[in-house]
């Protein structure tokens, strides 16, 4: 993968998330926790974090007590962080002196403010991320955002303590407890998604990710003919006898072979498209009864 900034540049704030992996098999009592006890796990957070780096502390960390998927993190123009700092903007007081705030967000008669209710839909994997935003002078926020840039990764294990009231307060079983930002996850998924055999489909999400005007291309055969722009990507569809001429050649092969694959080839373009819709990448199918590259 490449080493672009997320569109959400560290020059402003700082985007993370504490990843909690989970030990196989684990069950999840609860995806979100209360008001009252969002403050106090949001403590050892802005502890946590401060420990890495002690500038820091002189943010604002905005975070929330509830922990979502990858896909619900990873999305273009960061909108689960966005939610969460448009919320933390509009919270009732102020810093005092050098000390950031702290700002976190819990259920409320058992709902969540705003979007940051964390879908049903995504629940049960392994890995589940717990959100944070740093915010405030715009120097201290680069410095932070370098250094966690350049530490977090190898160094950015949470404290036991911290890791055992996300633990008991979740219901969980977990592993490994440590910070990321955006950048790493970015990085920790395309080795997810390689390992997976998705490491054709990742540039085309990087890219929707990192730098949504630009445009990029799956040109690869025997994957399928994508294309991503204008914020959206664009699934080619070929008549049977283009798409034999393009993905079989002179194949001689009989017509259940073929039948075969063209229904492996078909059942790979849903699962590209079903990654790309779960990350909020609009997809749309386009028959290309010409040239691909005018017909996308």
């Amino acid at each position: 993968m490449t080493t672009s900034e997320p569109a959400a540049t560290a020059k402003t704030r700082v985007l993370g998330a504490l990843a909690l992996e989970l030990t196989p098999g684990s069950e999840v009592a609860r995806d979100a926790l209360s008001q009252r006890e969002a403050g106090a796990l949001a403590a050892l957070v802005a502890r946590d974090l401060a420990t890495h780096d002690a500038d820091a502390a002189r943010l604002q960390l905005a975070t929330v007590a509830a922990h979502y998927d990858p896909v619900e993190l990873l999305r273009p123009g960061w909108p689960l962080h966005e939610a969460l700092r448009q919320l933390a903007a509009r919270a009732p007081g102020g810093r005092q002196g050098d000390d950031g705030r702290i700002v976190a967000f819990g259920t409320h008669e058992g709902r969540m403010p705003g979007t940051l209710s964390p879908a049903p839909e995504f629940a049960g994997g392994p890995l589940r991320l717990v959100p944070f935003v740093l915010d405030g002078d715009a120097a201290t926020v680069a410095r932070v955002a370098t250094a966690f840039e350049s530490a977090l990764m190898e160094r950015g294990m949470a404290a036991a303590d911290t890791a055992l009231a996300m633990q008991e307060a979740f219901g969980l079983r977990i592993e490994h407890a440590r910070y990321l930002t955006l950048h790493d996850l970015c990085a920790m998924t395309a080795l997810q998604y390689e390992h997976a055999g998705l490491a054709p489909l990742w540039p085309i999400l990087e890219t929707a990710l990192l730098a949504p005007g630009r445009e990029a291309w799956l040109d690869a055969p025997p994957e399928p003919l994508l294309r991503y722009v204008d914020g959206e990507a664009r699934i080619a569809l070929f008549p049977v006898d283009r798409w034999r001429r393009r993905y079989a050649g002179d194949s001689d092969g009989d017509a259940a072979t073929l039948e075969r694959s063209h229904a492996r080839f078909e059942a790979r373009q849903r699962q590209f498209a079903s990654v790309l819709q779960a990350h909020a990448v609009p997809v749309t199918f386009a028959h290309c009864s010409g040239d691909a590259s005018q017909d996308l």
